[in-house]
């Protein structure tokens, strides 16, 4: 357990006190962008692959335990988050890293689910990391999946902050008409779902759920625990 904390705060660590923050100005100046976007990537896939051998590693300590009743609900929000990811890996956002620039744009560039949320591939991971945290209910589950909703969630807030400081009043007439927390500009009448829902259109869905049920079906196999 204690090799699973430590992997946890180091992936944490090296997302919020430098992705996001001043620091990562000083180091790209000294390194290049380049150069420190291999180091940071690098970084974080060791943090990862450390977290998940940890995980799973690590001791069962029941704390609520399994809520298998919450199943049914559970394969609803897993495939939400399926959606919100796959959609938004395959949306252009300014939000992405290296797509800073389509900020000058101006508000032409808020299209599908960016009017939904700016933030889809990190509110997907979120909800995948939540409902696992729930559903699973032991020690190692929480610290893991934890670590995950903690950094998906606080990544937006940064990813925010960072453009802002950068893009000033670009980022502030693109952030006027989109919202961090899913359908929160659509409820304030700043954006509308009918457009955002045609420009989606069928074929990222379908890739979204068709990869939702591969992992479904092939969850004991990746992953040691069977679900169907």
């Amino acid at each position: 357990m204690y090799s699973l904390i430590a992997a946890s705060l180091f992936f944490l660590l090296i997302h919020f006190s430098v992705s996001g923050t001043r620091l990562r100005g000083v180091l790209v100046a000294r390194m290049g962008a380049g150069p420190y976007r291999g180091a940071f990537a690098l970084a974080s896939l060791v943090g990862l692959v450390w977290m998940i051998s940890a995980y799973s590693h690590a001791p069962t300590v029941d704390l609520w335990g399994q809520l298998t009743g919450l199943r049914p609900l559970a394969f609803v929000l897993v495939l939400l988050a399926f959606l919100f990811v796959g959609i938004g890996l395959a949306t252009p956002s300014p939000t992405q890293v290296g797509m800073e620039s389509q900020l000058a744009q101006g508000t032409d560039l808020v299209r599908g689910v960016v009017r939904i949320t700016r933030h889809p591939f990190l509110w997907g991971v979120g909800l995948w990391a939540f409902v696992h945290l729930i559903v699973n209910g032991d020690l190692a589950s929480l610290i893991l999946f934890g670590s995950l909703l903690l950094l998906a969630l606080g990544g937006t807030a940064l990813i925010d902050a960072k453009r802002r400081r950068s893009f000033g009043d670009q980022w502030s007439r693109f952030a006027q008409v989109t919202s961090n927390v899913p359908f929160a500009a659509i409820a304030a009448g700043r954006n509308q779902l009918g457009p955002a829902l045609r420009e989606i259109g069928i074929l990222r869905p379908i890739i979204a759920t068709v990869a939702y049920v591969l992992v479904l079906i092939f969850h004991g196999r990746l992953f040691g625990a069977p679900l169907v």
